[in-house]
């Protein structure tokens, strides 16, 4: 397939924690979120303009909920604006549960995109740059996990542009998936750092000289306590893992069954003749 035949969808995830943004406006900070969603229209833009089959969606990332911006509601057809529905209930999960009156919606987009890239065959390049600003939250790792995992078994990639405190969960993301992390040195170059680094596509980046990979950290989070930790406890039934032990499995509430050494019975000691 020819390569100008590719449809290259890039996904923009930008966090617009109102707490974390509104305590950069009680700093007069010079980053601000107009500037930062600026900053994103213009990387969008540049995004459409690099191919004539370039796709772009726009998600917001909020404490309540997670809102596609672009494509809107207007678009009622197209791949492209069922595929980023997708996406984004993927990105939402919030309280590790199924929103059971979309169930049945998600299914039927889930077999409409599935018969649609059947039929036609072209090759969809997808990858998602998460804009973060807020810190990890850890009551998420889990469905952030689920996500990185599916964004790898369809081979979408996964950036990450952190504006404040490092985030663990993007860092794996990115390593899992083959994107590029990267924290900005400083906040008032957004946009240039946008271009140079994010708005490429893996291709391309091949020819470029990017900033080197950062240390990945690996610790996962224990179920109990949401800490990070290198040594601990894994449930043999759902794989929860927990920093201190517990005869029973507060996820599956599976019973564990301790084996206990076996008792040595003390052995008589033989009296020998004094003759």
């Amino acid at each position: 397939m020819d390569s100008e035949d590719e449809v290259n969808l890039l996904v923009i995830v930008v966090d617009v924690n109102p707490i974390w943004w509104g305590q950069q406006a009680q700093k007069q900070s010079q980053v601000t979120l107009p500037k930062c969603i600026d900053t994103v229209l213009v990387l969008g833009n540049a995004h459409l303009f690099m191919g004539r089959n370039n796709k772009l969606a726009v998600i917001a990332s909020h404490i309540q909920e997670s809102r596609l911006l672009f494509p809107g509601k207007q678009w009622k057809s197209g791949d492209l604006s069922a595929e980023a529905c997708i996406l984004e209930s993927n990105v939402s999960g919030s309280k590790d549960g199924k929103y059971e009156l979309l169930t049945a919606a998600n299914d039927m987009i889930a077999e409409d995109i599935k018969d649609l890239m059947t039929k036609t065959g072209q090759e969809v390049k997808s990858r998602i740059l998460v804009i973060k600003a807020a810190e990890d939250s850890a009551l998420q790792y889990m469905n952030f996990m689920n996500v990185i995992f599916a964004a790898q078994k369809q081979n979408i990639l996964i950036d990450a542009c952190v504006l404040d405190s490092d985030s663990g969960l993007l860092q794996q993301a990115c390593d899992i998936t083959g994107g590029i992390y990267l924290k900005i040195p400083q906040v008032t170059s957004l946009l240039q750092y946008l271009l140079w680094v994010f708005l490429p596509d893996p291709d391309q980046r091949t020819q470029l000289i990017l900033p080197p990979p950062v240390h990945v950290d690996y610790r996962a989070a224990c179920f109990c306590h949401r800490n990070l930790i290198e040594i601990g406890y894994v449930c043999s039934v759902c794989l929860s893992i927990f920093c201190n032990f517990s005869p029973i499995c507060t996820t599956c509430e599976t019973a564990f069954k301790i084996s206990l050494p076996p008792v040595m019975k003390a052995k008589k000691k033989k009296i020998k003749p004094m003759f």
